[in-house]
């Protein structure tokens, strides 16, 4: 069973990443898909706050050896599984070569159990952490797709650039999708990625597709405020729109690099990655 493993990530935080993974999720849910969110912001995890939910284990748990996978993972009202991660550990923010090997040793004896049970993930996000920490890069190389997001504000541009900079000119990644958020119109994302890519065709040897924008709207942070996806509580608000359209723009996006993308083929570069 092919699971199209992708990373959503940004060179700068408060950019709306782990908002746009939660809803990303929820739209797929809504459409069938099996979905599971790593929430790989290790040390400090948003995903299940955003979620409303209240996990009583995470990540760590896994990483000291108290609990495998299965035990940590919570499941919402929609289907959507949920690896949460520590709050408050900083030294979870720099993982070992061992931490690494056990978790994903962890990770391929839950998605072993799931296949043989009927029930295998169909896509997994990862929402990194924001920057270019070593984990950051990690989940990055490991995963088959690598989403950016960013937002028109310059220090947000300049800040994806050198993600993908050093991604590319130090592990040869070349294959980076774009995802604009907080835009007030679809030329103003255009612009934004007309940009980066203008300076990373100068500099760069990288492929970047534009997989679309979602629009500013006053609706997203109510729905943080309430702990909920906005698709969920405004279906039909602009913002909410355009998610949809960059979910389904996803789900129609085919290469090859997409189609060797499966649990195996995620454990095996996570452990020859950084």
């Amino acid at each position: 069973m092919s699971t199209r493993i992708i990373s959503v990530t940004s060179g700068k935080g408060g950019v709306g990443k782990t908002n746009i993974v939660c809803n990303l999720a929820f739209c797929f849910a809504s459409m069938g898909k099996r979905v599971m969110i790593m929430d790989a912001d290790l040390s400090l995890g948003n995903v299940s706050v955003l979620m409303g939910l209240s996990p009583k284990y995470n990540v760590s748990h896994v990483l000291y050896g108290d609990k495998q996978i299965k035990d940590i993972l919570i499941t919402d009202a929609n289907g959507i599984k949920i690896l949460p991660a520590s709050s408050g550990s900083p030294e979870l923010s720099h993982l070992t070569e061992s931490q690494k090997i056990s978790l994903m040793a962890r990770f391929e004896e839950f998605a072993s159990a799931a296949d043989n049970e009927g029930e295998p993930i169909d896509i997994l996000l990862i929402d990194t952490q924001a920057g270019i920490s070593p984990n950051v890069l990690y989940f990055n190389l490991a995963a088959s797709e690598i989403y950016v997001v960013l937002t028109p504000e310059p220090t947000s541009i300049s800040n994806s650039y050198s993600l993908i900079k050093i991604l590319n000119t130090r592990y040869g990644e070349k294959y980076f999708s774009v995802i604009v958020n907080n835009v007030r119109t679809e030329k103003e994302a255009k612009e934004v990625y007309r940009h980066l890519s203008l300076i990373s065709d100068k500099f760069l040897n990288v492929n970047l597709t534009y997989l679309g924008h979602v629009f500013f709207d006053d609706n997203i942070s109510k729905s943080v405020s309430m702990q909920k996806p906005s698709l969920s509580l405004f279906p039909d608000s602009r913002s909410s729109l355009s998610i949809r359209k960059v979910a389904y723009n996803i789900l129609s996006k085919k290469d090859d690099k997409i189609s060797d993308g499966n649990i195996q083929f995620f454990l095996n570069k996570v452990l020859s990655a950084v």
